[in-house]
């Protein structure tokens, strides 16, 4: 049996998914299955999935209606035989050593997970290295409870350091306690945090290094980057999975506001998806839906009790004029920032 089995979902990927596979199948850590899950790609992705499993034996390929990238994982997770679980995105590639250095830390350490840091690859080549979710190190429960859950729990608002976001390819998973506690992926949208979450409720020891393990691709057509229509209903389904979590895990106890400071990023998440290009509507209708929105009780609830500060220039600016009610001069905000494209 292989000791990593990496998960990559495929969907309308032919143009970069050579690149991906590639830098996985060529790690120096060699002891690795590859499984491409095609979720019902309507171009050629899938025959291209075949013809790279007739290449190499350790290339596993399963073809699905379209369901979503939960739904392709989730069957990644079905079919992993390894004792450790990595996961890919399709537009994304790793370093030669990623595996390696994620395996060693995880043998020295006695760990059931590890993690590291990232580069962060910009559309014109250009990279920066970003940080591990925690400095490098070993870390027991109390930690990891401390330094990953709460912080993906939240009280972040105006705290930029205490911001987490769920990345779920930066770390070595144990496939033990993703199969012993049922740990699966929902949803098409924020479903890396929610696992994140549970899995980490689970971890005992996390070994942490500073080198970085993964180069992720900021791609301008990524579904974080365009118009989602049922953004507010996605959002409450991930709300009602993160309050569930929090009950049956004990979270929360002194984070009293984390579900304030959750609606308030959920919010201004809402308010730039308004806004976006894609949407159809007139800048008037898009003011008055950004209205309902802030309207709603848990908005209005998370509105009333914080007022962020320390946030990004463009961010801050969104959060104070919701604050004070200013959505003529918000909507006009993002009239001149998209003219200006």
């Amino acid at each position: 049996m292989p000791e990593i089995s990496v998960i990559v979902p495929v969907y309308r990927a032919e143009s970069f998914l050579r690149k991906c596979t590639e830098s996985i199948l060529s790690q120096t850590f060699s002891d690795l299955e590859l499984l491409l899950v095609d979720d019902g790609s309507p171009d050629g992705s899938g025959a291209l999935c075949d013809a790279i499993a007739r290449e190499d034996s350790r290339v596993r390929v399963f073809h699905k209606e379209n369901g979503g990238v939960s739904s392709a994982r989730n069957l990644g997770l079905e079919e992993a035989r390894g004792r450790y679980i990595a996961f890919a995105d399709a537009d994304d590639w790793l370093p030669p050593d990623g595996l390696a250095l994620l395996h060693a830390a995880l043998e020295k350490s006695g760990a059931d997970t590890a993690g590291g840091a990232h580069f962060r690859v910009e559309p014109d080549g250009k990279s920066e290295t970003e940080p591990g979710a925690m400095p490098a190190g070993v870390y027991g429960p109390e930690e990891i409870r401390t330094g990953l859950i709460d912080r993906l729990l939240g009280e972040r608002m105006g705290k930029p350091d205490q911001v987490l976001n769920g990345f779920i390819w930066r770390f070595l998973y144990s496939r033990s306690i993703i199969r012993d506690n049922h740990i699966t992926f929902a949803g098409a949208y924020l479903e890396d945090e929610l696992f994140l979450l549970e899995y980490f409720c689970y971890s005992e020891k996390l070994a942490m290094i500073g080198q970085p393990v993964y180069y992720y691709l900021q791609n301008p057509a990524s579904v974080t980057r365009r118009y989602l229509a049922d953004y507010m209903q996605t959002f409450e389904t991930f709300m009602q999975a993160k309050t569930a979590l929090a009950e049956k895990h004990g979270l929360g106890e002194n984070l009293p506001l984390w579900r304030e400071n959750s609606n308030w990023s959920g919010l201004l998440i809402a308010i730039g998806n308004e806004f976006a290009g894609g949407n159809p509507a007139t800048l008037a209708q898009k003011r008055q839906n950004v209205k309902a929105i802030c309207a709603r009780p848990e908005m209005a609830r998370a509105i009333q009790a914080i007022q962020p500060q320390g946030l990004g220039r463009n961010k801050q600016m969104v959060a104070d004029l919701v604050c004070r009610g200013h959505f003529f001069l918000l909507s006009l905000l993002y009239w001149y920032k998209n003219r200006n494209k």
